[in-house]
């Protein structure tokens, strides 16, 4: 099979080398061509010009930066891909923006699947990780023994064409949020004259990541008695870290932000609620 992939970056380079190790034939092409031609003593095919690279491919694979480079990569190809080449796009896009962009290539009479993925370059190497998948059911079952060759496991979300789009960003927000927290715990062990390493030396005996599951689970479900943890306790706690860090000279980030969480649940008179109700969307 010849495969297209644009975008050759860390990522990309990671699938086109995990193609080539399957047998496929890959044609790339980057936006500097010198990432591009990287991969020819792997075995790839480099172009300067997209559209030369497209020509005979059965799918089109992209992994690139945001949705402007994807439709200033795609849009000047609308004639040259063939219908029956499928375009499988692996960037991290925005919801709306990507379900516009599905409907415009269908319009096409194009076959349009939005990848994105939780893969590291290493992942993207090994075929390890997590790649997520919306649209049709016909195009996840047709494409699914392709992509199950450059990953640990598919997740296909539905139909809706831009949910592959939305639970990116989800679980992007988790990990980004995680250094926003991880900053506010460094910024409250220098308030308190403890040294980052020994701080975070915690993390080796206690994961709070395994709380996760069962606090979005309750969070879903509403269920917020009895509590585990009550609301005004858990506001008593980030009175704690927001004045220790006050007085040591290094305000926190993430954590006022928290406080505004449960202040407006404490208002609406959830005091003894579970903390988890303060994560709720109030109308």
């Amino acid at each position: 099979m010849k495969v297209a992939f644009f975008g050759t970056g860390l990522m990309g380079t990671g699938f086109v080398r995990r193609m080539l190790a399957n047998g496929h034939q890959v044609n790339v092409w980057n936006r500097s061509p010198d990432k591009a031609r990287a991969l020819v003593e792997h075995g790839a095919q480099a172009f300067d010009n997209a559209a030369a690279a497209l020509q005979g491919a059965e799918r089109i694979h992209l992994a690139l930066s945001d949705d402007a480079s994807v439709d200033a990569v795609l849009e000047p190809l609308a004639e040259a891909i063939s219908p029956a080449t499928w375009i499988v796009d692996h960037t991290t896009t925005a919801v709306r923006r990507t379900a516009e962009r599905a409907a415009r290539w269908v319009a096409r009479g194009r076959t349009f699947v939005h990848a994105p993925v939780f893969m590291a370059p290493a992942n993207c190497h090994e075929g390890t990780g997590l790649m997520l998948m919306s649209g049709a059911q016909a195009h996840h079952d047709a494409l699914l023994p392709a992509l199950q060759q450059m990953t640990g496991k598919v997740l296909y979300l539905g139909e809706a064409p831009d949910r592959a789009a939305a639970f990116k960003l989800f679980g992007n927000l988790t990990l980004i949020g995680m250094v926003g927290v991880l900053g506010d715990v460094n910024r409250l062990a220098a308030s308190v004259g403890i040294a980052t390493e020994d701080a975070y030396s915690l993390f080796q005996h206690f994961n709070p990541g395994q709380f996760l599951p069962q606090r979005a689970a309750r969070i879903a479900a509403g269920k917020y008695h009895p509590p585990s943890f009550e609301m005004s306790m858990a506001r008593k706690d980030v009175r704690l870290m927001i004045e220790e860090a006050q007085r040591g000279g290094f305000p926190l980030h993430v954590m006022p932000g928290v406080a505004a969480m449960f202040d407006a649940a404490l208002a609406r008179g959830e005091g003894a609620w579970d903390s988890a109700a303060a994560a709720r969307v109030v109308r």
